[in-house]
């Protein structure tokens, strides 16, 4: 939370939300928007479609049948002058360019890709056409996430992981002794199912001056993802784990929505 709260008061800079479809990403972005409004910021999004109605925000629907296409209100909404600028997603190299140049101009710009985790957000704005040394210039931070169901509080039963579990998870007897795992036995609030509610789990890459140094030199996302775990990232299935550790959710949601990544 602190992170993301700190590269919402950046003064410029690109901020990626990755994931596939239906893990959350508008509702991290709307949430970081409401978080920066203020009377003092103009903050002016483009979006396809407009899910959610934001007070003090100006909002723009997509509409590419008439023209009105995310590079072209991207040009637009430039002129305007906002302090802050959501794009609903980089799709092309034309939306990448100028999303790139409105940062490089003092603008904060939030965005989505689908990619699988945070590096490999790198790999695909290069396949997009944009130079390294552009993104290296601009890109503060990716932020991957998926949503994970809760464990219902009211039918929650622990107990001792398995040696079975455990393999699946590719975690020794030592790395969890006196930690107990849970699920749901599953009671009429949960309609049976063992869950209630859901919780996104995060992997946030803070583009360092390292890493900023391989997305220059072209390395390969693997040698990224190696330099962002040493300088600090929490990788999904490690964000994972923690909340299986905390007892919100089951080895079976983490196992189905993160793998494990060397």
């Amino acid at each position: 939370m602190e992170k993301i709260k700190g590269l919402i008061r950046l003064p410029h800079g690109i901020i990626l939300v990755t994931g596939p479809t239906g893990s959350g990403k508008t509702t991290t972005l709307y949430s970081a928007l409401n978080q920066a409004n203020d009377v003092a910021k103009k903050i002016i999004t483009t979006e396809d479609p407009v899910e959610y109605d934001l007070d003090g925000i100006m909002q723009v629907q997509v509409n590419e049948e008439i023209g009105v296409t995310y590079s072209a209100c991207l040009r637009s909404i430039l002129r305007q002058d906002p302090d802050m600028i959501l794009v609903g997603e980089i799709r092309d190299r034309d939306t990448a360019q100028i999303s790139v140049e409105a940062s490089l101009t003092g603008h904060v710009v939030f965005s989505t890709l689908h990619t699988n985790d945070a590096p490999l957000a790198i790999t695909r704005l290069v396949d997009i056409g944009v130079e390294p040394f552009l993104i290296a210039a601009t890109l503060e931070a990716v932020v991957s996430q998926r949503l994970v169901r809760r464990i219902c509080p009211d039918c929650k039963e622990t107990y001792d992981p398995s040696l079975e579990v455990l393999r699946e998870l590719e975690l020794s007897p030592d790395q969890v002794a006196g930690t107990k795992f849970a699920y749901g036995k599953g009671c009429k609030n949960c309609n049976g199912t063992g869950y209630r509610g859901r919780i996104a789990i995060f992997e946030i890459m803070i583009v360092t001056d390292a890493i900023r140094e391989l997305i220059m030199d072209r390395k390969p996302t693997s040698a990224i993802r190696v330099t962002a775990r040493q300088e600090g990232m929490r990788t999904l299935r490690e964000s994972g784990l923690l909340r299986i550790y905390e007892g919100i959710t089951t080895v079976e949601e983490v196992l189905r929505e993160t793998m494990q990544i060397m």
